[in-house]
Formats: structure tokens, C-alpha cells, sequence
């Protein structure tokens, strides 16, 4: 152990980043934070899956509640972590949005959601059997493989936070309105006010301020709505298997196994990103058991009327911008999410947050989750090699369905499941590139490739002014004006060395 980090141990300081533990009220306040960051995203699975199930307002409402409750519990185990389960790393849990469409193909075919929650459950036993199988694929997720990743994290997140922006209901009067666009700049207006000018806790907690001070100006100027606020019950705990036992069906088993694996693939890129951002060491085992806390969420949550629970890529962002990478200030969150799952009157009070505010606050986040990436492909050698390929065919691979979202509507659904994610799509096609490039074989080289051919090069300044006029460089060797050869520090070494003997 070094001086420097044993006066640190010995001070009192935490030896991982994210085991910092802030006072009580920070804690709370950036806790909460988090909760209004995920909350659009996490009620949107259950809002559009209850409204597919033929569900009433009320049963909606109660279906909501339970994805609050169960994400909330998930996210305190994957945070705080028992042996076994849980990254222990600043990741909040919640229902993923990867499998609306195959619940959706499942309620088509008859069932109702008992079929949805048969397929889940026995789904998430399965993958939680093969998370340590899956996990032990890490040594293919070098910096050239993350870098793409998390840069298609915060890309492919981007939609979202324009939809959020023009209203999120393209059938809700004055969607993609001028007004619904000024109150998602005004959004991400204050988080950039706040963060120059503010002090440092100001800008720490600028997205939270900007939430606040953006509704009630949305509430001033009659863009919020909070009459329904006091409609509906003020506590309620979810009650087991409220829409029926679970029913189980083999096809619909399958459908939600290619899920899981897709969910496998995002939940390790979030902790890779989230790992890259709090900089911390992430390896194979410690992958392994934020799987595992994924799958065991995910197989207990149909008990609680709730789905698959994946880590949510939104908050890796929040951690970026915040620098708060304790992992204790996400548990609280969790706390927060489990409250509101049986308080619904505090999830009603959050959920009349207009989407516009959320839209502006997205642009913020989300693009500081691609430009995290940037920084981490930065690091990347592209020397010799073809790493350059690899990341331009795996974000151009990854973008296809975000600039043409119908480009795979005659393939299997099985197909849509896995490549309509520009996430897993830029993801599969990093790690398969990087394989066939640098794992296959020989270490393929950049010679004969054009996309390959200029690299980006540097030399030190320090270089450049030991060289004289005329000095040019033949068959590597540095000669002078006169074509007498100048020494480089490692030839005059090796001159030195021989001399010596």
C-alpha cells in the first residue's frame, strides 16, 4: 500500500469511491435526486403494459405503485448488497423498458398478465442459474468495447428525453408545442445557471433544483396539474398476485429468456459505465453478483405485480454530472421508491412533474453519459490496430434503429427483441468485432484499411524543440541537414552500456 493511501485509510477516508458516506441531509436530498431522475422511465413500462392488458386507471395506478415498491427493494440490494447479490455500486434498479414489447406479444396471445408474470418469474430462475456463465465474458470488454457502449447508453437515451421534451403523449393536446419545448429548455437552462454559478452543493444538486423551481413555474403558468393529487388512497401496501396466479407458458418463457439475456447485456454495460465513472475496479465476480441481485429482483417482483428489474442507464449520467458516487446516497433513493410504493398519494405528487421538465433535465444527463464515453474511447490505442473499425461499425450499428426505428419490422421477433435496443445492437456488434479483430488469430493491424489509415498522432512539444532546421527522419533513423544521424535517447543508452563493458 502506498504512503499517500495509507495516510488516507488511516484518516478515515473510504477505500472504494463509492463507500463514501455523506451527512443525513445531502444523502436524502441527492437520494431523492435519483427518484425524480428514473421516475419517467420507471412508470412508463407499467403504464403502457396495463393500458395493452386492458387494465382500468386504478388498476394502472395500482400496478405503478407495485414497480415503485419492488424497484426500490431492488435497488437497496444491488446497492448495499448481501454475499452473492450486488454490484455495490451507485446503480438504481427498476422495471425494464427492453421487455415491453415481448409482454406485449405475450398479452396478444392470450393469457392475460398472469401469463406475463409466469414467463418472468421463470425466466429470471434461469438467468439467475447462468449469471455467473454470462459475467465471465468481462475480459471481452476492454476500453474499445466499453467506450462504445457507454457512449450508445447516452445516444440511444437521447429519444427519450426529446419525447419528454414535446410532451410525451403524441396524442395529448399541444404535443411537441412551442410552450412544451420552452419549459424543457427552461429545464436544462437552470441545471447549466446553476452549475457555473451556484456553489458547490448548489451544483451538485442542480438537477434536483431544476425539477423544483420548473414545476412551480410550469404550475404558475398552468402547465401542471396537480388536482388529482388527493384522488386515490394515501397508503396501501401491494398485495401479493393481484391480477391473478401466474401462469406458465413455454413460448412465452422463451421470449422473456431472450429478454434476460438482453437486460444481461445493458445491466453489465450500465456497471461497466458506472464503474468507469466512479472509477473503481469492476471485475468478473463483482458483474457477476449485480446479475444475480437483477435476476433475483426480477423473479420475486411478479409476486409484487411488478416485471423484469434491470439498472437504469439514466442515473449513471447523474452520477457523472454530481460526482456523488456513493453508493449509500442510491440505497436511499431506493428507501425513497419503496415509500412512494406504498404511499401513493407522494408518487402522484412526483408523477406531476411535467414530462417537458423531465425532458430538459434528459438532455443533460444523458449526454453526459455519451460524452463519458468519449472520454473513455480517448483512451483507447489506436495503434497498429483497427480499434478505429471496430467503434465506427458498432455506434453506426447501434444508431440504426434510433434513425429508422421500422428497420427491422419483417425480422423475427426474437430479432427486434435484441436489436431494436441501440444499447444491446452497439453492444453485440462491439464485442464481436473486437473478438474477430484482436482475439481471433493473429492482432489484426491497420494496414490496407482505409477507415484505419489516419489515425490520430501526437508528439510532445518537448520534441519538437530538440529539432533543427533540415533535421528529417530515413528508414527510421533521424538525420541531420548534413545526413549525419542524431542520436535518440535509447541508441546513446545502448552506446553507453557497450562502452561500459
Amino acid at each position: 500500500m502506498s504512503r499517500s493511501r495509507s495516510r488516507n485509510v488511516a484518516a478515515g477516508a473510504p477505500a472504494r469511491p463509492e463507500d463514501e458516506r455523506l451527512k443525513a441531509w445531502p444523502t436524502i436530498m441527492y437520494g431523492i435526486q435519483h427518484v425524480l431522475t428514473m421516475y419517467g422511465g420507471i412508470i412508463a413500462p407499467p403504464l403502457v403494459v396495463g393500458q395493452a392488458a386492458g387494465l382500468s386507471t386504478a388498476e394502472i395506478g395500482v400496478l405503478i405503485a407495485c414497480c415503485l415498491f419492488i424497484g426500490g427493494l431492488a435497488t437497496i440490494l444491488q446497492t448495499l448488497g448481501v454475499p452473492f447479490f450486488g454490484s455495490q455500486l451507485p446503480l438504481v434498479q427498476g422495471v425494464s423498458f427492453s421487455g415491453v414489447a415481448t409482454m406485449m406479444a405475450i398479452l396478444d396471445g392470450g393469457g392475460g398478465l398472469p401469463r406475463v408474470f409466469g414467463a418472468v418469474i421463470a425466466s429470471s430462475v434461469i438467468g439467475l442459474i447462468i449469471a455467473p456463465f454470462f459475467a465471465m465474458i468481462v475480459k471481452f470488454f476492454p476500453p474499445v468495447v466499453t467506450g462504445v457502449v457507454i457512449t450508445a447508453i447516452g445516444m440511444s437515451l437521447l429519444p427519450v428525453a426529446a419525447g419528454w421534451a414535446m410532451g410525451s403523449d403524441p396524442d395529448a393536446p399541444g404535443y411537441g408545442s412551442a410552450a412544451n419545448i420552452g419549459l424543457a429548455a427552461l429545464s436544462l437552462g437552470l441545471i447549466i445557471v446553476l452549475s457555473k454559478f451556484g456553489t458547490p452543493a448548489i451544483s451538485r444538486l442542480s438537477i434536483l433544483l431544476s425539477l423544483v423551481l420548473s414545476t412551480i413555474i410550469a404550475a404558475l403558468i398552468g402547465m401542471a396539474d396537480f388536482s388529482e393529487v388527493l384522488t386515490g388512497p394515501v397508503f396501501a401496501i401491494p398485495t401479493p398476485f393481484a391480477f391473478g396466479m401466474p401462469t406458465f407458458d413455454i413460448a412465452a418463457i422463451i421470449s422473456m429468456l431472450i429478454v434476460i439475456l438482453v437486460t444481461f447485456t445493458e445491466t453489465t454495460a450500465d456497471i461497466l459505465a458506472v464503474g468507469e465513472v466512479v472509477r473503481t475496479k469492476v471485475d468478473s465476480k463483482r458483474i457477476a453478483a449485480g446479475l444475480r441481485a437483477d435476476m433475483l429482483s426480477s423473479a420475486i417482483s411478479p409476486v409484487f405485480n411488478s416485471f423484469t428489474q434491470s439498472a437504469f442507464a439514466q442515473n449513471v449520467g447523474l452520477v457523472a454530472i454530481t460526482k456523488v458516487s456513493s453508493r449509500f446516497v442510491v440505497a436511499t433513493g431506493g428507501v425513497v421508491l419503496v415509500v412512494l410504493g406504498v404511499l401513493p398519494v407522494l408518487g402522484r405528487v412526483v408523477a406531476a412533474v411535467p414530462t417537458p421538465v423531465l425532458g430538459g433535465v434528459g438532455i443533460a444527463l444523458f449526454g453526459t453519459v455519451a460524452a463519458s464515453g468519449i472520454n473513455t474511447l480517448s483512451k483507447v490505442d489506436y495503434r497498429n490496430n483497427l480499434n478505429l473499425i471496430i467503434i465506427a461499425i458498432s455506434l453506426s450499428f447501434g444508431m440504426l434503429p434510433l434513425v429508422q426505428p421500422d428497420i427491422y419490422d419483417d425480422f423475427p421477433s426474437w430479432f427486434q427483441v435484441i436489436f431494436q435496443s441501440g444499447i444491446s445492437s452497439a453492444t453485440v456488434m462491439a464485442v464481436l468485432l473486437n473478438v474477430v479483430f484482436n482475439h481471433i488469430g493473429r492482432r489484426s493491424t491497420s494496414e490496407g484499411s482505409v477507415v484505419a489509415s489516419t489515425p490520430a498522432r501526437f508528439v510532445s512539444e518537448d520534441v519538437l524543440d530538440l529539432l533543427e532546421e533540415g533535421d528529417h527522419v530515413v528508414d527510421g533513423r533521424l538525420l541531420n541537414t548534413q545526413g549525419i544521424e542524431v542520436q535518440t535517447v535509447r541508441a546513446r543508452a545502448e552506446d553507453d552500456e557497450r562502452s561500459s563493458e
